[in-house]
């Protein structure tokens, strides 16, 4: 029996995209791993066959030397961009050594394809809708490590034939999400603040720029990404065409869930305005942005008040404090 391995299933890419796979292509098995660091086991199906492992300390032949691997997706990553100049050893090992280790495992093992998902922080600060014909110019570590790995990679399919597909995803968002992370997945942050009681902030006067994408419109191109020929070794922007201002998106949240305050902090180091082209994703993958960020919000304020009442992650000790917000202190 082929199988498919896919690295962060505990998160949201993984988790859900392993739903799919089981429920559409059947004769696949699927194999997880996840260090558990942020996401969660009871994300993951129960016909997953779960490794918990880190990519960036354990082995992994054993995994690829038991099973016939025909397909990688790499969604793995600590994908908290804001804090990544504080956490950069950290950042670094959790990004490019973890998947320098995935990448040895497709190439020692013949697997057919791996597909990476890479970030829009590649962009850094260029003239959006970024293009995949675009320079990177990423502004922070989080984004350089993503830049890392797509060269590492490129260059493995260049030395050692490895076949590959790099996906840039547009924020997604959605049904098994952590939104206890204080740090990353915007929305995210905003659901378990409301759901808590807290106001809903927002860094700076919210005119930033960002496009928001559902995961279940990201699924089966995802599968794409692996499957079809044209997506061999190419780099893809994935995610939603609709770009909103970070405050028109809070205020679209605020009356679905009947009201919240909203808070501003202090501006942070980031981006202005990000957000891509998608007509490679449509051509390519058959991606359809189907679902608006009104009904894609709808969804998860809905599976949200269901969920767990799970403690915040909050970083127990940064690696750096100078410049640090005073939000994060």
């Amino acid at each position: 029996m082929k199988a498919i391995v896919i690295t962060g299933v505990a998160g949201l890419l993984g988790s859900r995209l392993a739903n799919w796979i089981l429920e559409n292509e059947p004769t696949y098995q699927v194999l997880g791993i996840d260090n558990l660091s942020g996401g969660y086991k009871d994300h993951i199906d129960s016909r997953v066959l779960f490794h918990q492992l880190d990519l960036a300390k354990d082995n992994l032949d054993p995994i690829f030397s038991a099973h016939n691997v025909e397909f990688v997706f790499h969604f793995a990553a600590y994908a908290a961009e804001g804090l990544s100049p504080f956490i950069r050893k950290y950042n670094y090992t959790n990004n490019v050594v973890a998947t320098a280790n995935v990448v040895n495992a497709c190439i020692a093992h013949g697997v057919g394809r791996l597909v990476f998902t890479s970030s829009m922080a590649v962009y850094g600060a260029g003239n959006p809708p970024f293009d995949e014909h675009d320079i990177p110019n990423p502004i922070d570590p989080y984004g350089i490590a993503k830049y890392a790995c797509e060269m590492d990679i490129q260059v493995a399919g260049q030395q050692h034939g490895l076949d590959w597909c790099i996906i840039r995803p547009h924020n997604v968002y959605g049904i098994n999400q952590n939104i206890w992370d204080r740090y990353r997945n915007v929305l995210g942050i905003w659901i378990y603040q409301k759901l808590n009681n807290q106001p809903i902030t927002i860094f700076g006067d919210g005119s930033q720029k960002r496009a928001f994408s559902c995961i279940d419109d990201c699924l089966l191109p995802l599968w794409n990404a692996a499957v079809a020929k044209e997506a061999s070794k190419e780099i893809i922007n994935i995610g939603s065409s609709k770009e909103y201002q970070i405050i028109e998106a809070a205020k679209l949240l605020q009356d679905i869930v009947g009201g919240a305050e909203i808070k501003f902090l202090e501006k942070r180091h980031e981006v202005h305005a990000a957000f891509a082209t998608h007509q490679k994703s449509i051509d390519l993958l058959g991606y359809q942005d189907n679902t608006n960020l009104n009904a894609g919000l709808v969804s998860m304020w809905h599976w949200a008040q269901s969920q767990p009442k799970r403690q915040q992650f909050v970083w127990p000790a940064y690696e750096l404090e100078n410049g640090l917000y005073q939000f994060w202190k």
